[in-house]
This record gives structure tokens, sequence and C-alpha cells, in this order.
């Protein structure tokens, strides 16, 4: 693809999302929409919630809902494409991303998502949505992790920026790898226990049929 071509695409991109942004709630539901499903905006949802929960303290609760909100439908639409498509819609995606992906959310369904949800950009969110299309992961489990771990994302974003203003994005940028590694720890800690609980009980449940 043309060098010049995609410098003009990201200035179009930069621009849509500048005239979105001043639409308040509104335009930070269809970038979180259009973020998750099709385009990648400069920045996605992430510093539009953090510039509005700057500007406006009391609408933070707001921005982060519409933000999750937008980005679980966009997500939807990915889903739904990978659903249809199956093992298809995942082929054009580099090899490495693909397997890594597709590896994880064979295993841990629920939890690779969530952890995914988490993360912020270059991790390829996108794939993973794709892969648990592909794989049919049940819509409320993919609609659960979603909200679940976007909704960590944006109200950790939106409490910064209430607290900490512009300097939320310095922040993040030096501290959410070590958040991230954070959270996907707690979520590790959190299947295995659940895997052990469950194994108990079914070990219980057969002691008693014997």
């Amino acid at each position: 693809m043309d060098k010049y071509f995609l410098v003009n695409l990201a200035g179009t991109f930069r621009s849509l999302q500048a005239a979105l942004i001043a639409y308040g709630a509104l335009g930070l539901f269809l970038i979180a929409l259009l973020d998750a499903a099709l385009i990648p905006l400069p920045g996605g949802p992430d510093v539009v919630v953090i510039a509005l929960s700057h500007h406006s303290h009391a609408m933070m609760p707001v921005y982060v809902a519409v933000a999750i909100l937008g980005s679980t439908i966009g997500s939807l639409l990915l889903y739904s494409i990978a659903l249809r498509g199956g093992q298809r819609a995942l082929l054009k995606i580099s090899t490495p991303q693909r397997e890594r992906a597709t590896r994880l959310v064979g295993r841990y369904d629920f939890w690779a998502l969530l952890v995914a949800a988490v993360l912020p950009p270059p991790f390829p969110f996108k794939v993973f949505v794709l892969s648990a299309g592909a794989f049919r992961m049940k819509l409320w489990r993919f609609i659960g992790a979603l909200v679940v771990g976007r909704g960590f994302r944006f109200i950790l974003e939106g409490t910064l920026a209430v607290v900490y203003g512009e300097a939320a994005i310095d922040i993040l940028k030096e501290h959410y790898a070590k958040i991230g590694l954070g959270v996907a720890a707690v979520v590790l800690v959190i299947f295995l226990a659940n895997n052990l609980r469950r194994k108990r009980r079914l070990a219980a449940i057969s002691e008693a049929d014997t």
C-alpha cells in the first residue's frame, strides 16, 4: 500500500476523531464503536475518556459507561463476522498473532478475552475478538469478558484523569504494562482457583456416588 495513501488515511482518522470529540459522550460512544469494530483511531477511546473526564469530573462515570458500551457493540460486530466465517475470518491475520490468540482463547476462553480487553494498544485485541467468534464462545461470556475488562481499563483511565488531569496519559504510558501484568496475574490465580474448586467438587461427587 502506498506510503502517501497511508499518511493521508491516518490524517483522515485523526480529523474524524477530532470532529467526534466535540459531541462529548455521543462522540466518545462512536469513537469506541468504530475503534473496536473496524477503524483503529489514534489513541482510540482511551485518550478521549481521559480528556473528557479531565474536563468534566462529574461526567466521568457517564464517559466510562458509553466507552464500555461503544467498545462492546463494536467488538460484537467483529464477533458476529467470525461467528459466521469461522476459522476463515482469521486467515488474513499474521500467523504468530493468530496462533497465539487461538491457543489462548481455545484454552482459557473467557479469561483470555478478559485480559486482552484490559491490555492497551499495540496488543492485538481484535485478533482475540475474532478468535472468540471463531471458537463459538458463548455470547454472555463474550460480553461479560468485554464489560469487565474494558470496564476496569476505562474506570482506571477516568479516575486517573480526575485525580491527575492530563498527566494521567504519561502515568499510564509509564505504568500500564505493569498494571496489565498485575491484572493478568490476578486473572490467572482466579482461573486456577476455579479449576481447583471444580476438581474438588467433581471428586466429592464421585466419592458420594461410590
